[in-house]
């Protein structure tokens, strides 16, 4: 009697992009929680459901894995503001929504002002490495140099500002807020992530920022 053929197992074909995408989300929660020194790597591939050989076959080592994340964090708030398109609003506008997407990030994204405070912790030792940082920068700097030249030549508002200054002003507006909630709610006794807090600390924020570019404050 013959015998039954033998099954042929059938390999699935492997997603790279898809695998390397959920370590990096799943590393982005481990680094911001833990920070490096406490991340672990197994972890990190039981929370991306991979391999861990698979972790170090696309990223190498942890150290490449951190920096991986940083960039990856710092490419994704600057693809959302080059999405803002902001030299086709008007001066005011585009400040506008430069003051709430930059909150608004930070608030979707609360690993982020995590993440930072890892890096900081670190003294920038991973992001002094990074050699497309500046270049993620400059183009940002750039727009909000031309929002205010445009602005002051519609004398709406001042010239003498800054754009660095100002973009630092506009991210700890939102950054404290976001990594301070849980303190400062108790602090004052009002719960600062309820939507009408969130909302009037937004709204808080772009006034900030309008009143002190406008050469005419509250006009």
């Amino acid at each position: 009697m013959a015998s039954k053929p033998k099954a042929e197992t059938v390999k699935r074909p492997r997603n790279s992009a898809k695998t390397k995408a959920s370590i990096l989300a799943a590393a982005r929660v481990e680094f911001a929680d833990r920070g490096f020194e406490g991340a672990r790597v197994d972890a990190i591939a039981e929370r991306a459901g991979a391999n861990k050989r698979l972790l170090y076959h696309y990223f190498g080592n942890k150290e490449e894995l951190y920096r991986a994340v940083l960039l990856d964090a710092y490419q994704e708030i600057r693809r959302g503001e080059r999405a803002l398109s902001l030299d086709q609003y008007d001066p005011v506008q585009a400040m506008d929504r430069l003051v709430r997407f930059t909150f608004r990030h930070f608030l979707a994204n609360p690993w982020f002002p995590r993440l930072l405070g890892t890096e900081n912790i670190e003294n920038a030792r991973f992001l002094k490495t990074l050699p497309d940082i500046k270049a993620l920068h400059s183009p940002l700097v750039g727009q909000i140099a031309a929002i205010i030249e445009r602005g002051a030549a519609s004398g709406i508002f001042r010239r003498d500002v800054d754009p660095v200054q100002l973009y630092i002003s506009v991210a700890a507006l939102g950054f404290f807020y976001v990594s301070n909630t849980a303190t400062l709610s108790v602090i004052f006794e009002r719960d600062l992530s309820s939507v009408g807090m969130v909302q009037e600390r937004e709204a808080h924020a772009v006034q900030m920022v309008l009143d002190f570019l406008r050469t005419k404050p509250g006009a």
